[in-house]
């Protein structure tokens, strides 16, 4: 990625792939290379986690088989920093009821390239 690696378009792809590495149990090595070292997730569960449980565990964890991502939109907060903020909706086979969520992932530019400095879930009523 270059210099423009956080434009709406470039953030957005960037969280596709996320979710795609999700449908295949492969978050915890695509998470694990994205985000910084002092990078956390804060999940709708209440769950705060840095990334090396994210590495260590995520791919572990059961696949998404379904995922959208809608009103998506990004918020600059600084000279090398901006964060996407969308509505994801997904789905696990054997699960009735799909998971809803509004996300805000933070990222910086460290060496050109987007990281993932903060990843927060809250959850919505469908």
């Amino acid at each position: 990625m270059t210099e423009h690696a956080l434009t709406f378009d470039a953030l957005l792809a960037l969280e596709h792939r996320g979710w795609e590495a999700l449908t295949r149990h492969e978050g915890g090595s695509f998470y694990g290379e994205l985000m910084t070292a002092d990078a956390l997730m804060i999940l709708v569960n209440g769950m705060v986690l840095d990334r090396d449980t994210i590495a260590a565990t995520l791919n572990e964890s059961p696949a998404w088989s379904s995922f959208s991502l809608e009103d998506a939109r990004l918020v600059p907060t600084g000279e090398a920093s901006a964060a996407l903020v969308y509505r994801a909706t997904a789905s696990r086979d054997g699960e009735d009821e799909p998971f809803v969520a509004l996300m805000s992932s933070h990222y910086t530019l460290i060496g050109g390239r987007p990281a993932l400095t903060l990843y927060q879930q809250t959850t919505v009523t469908h």
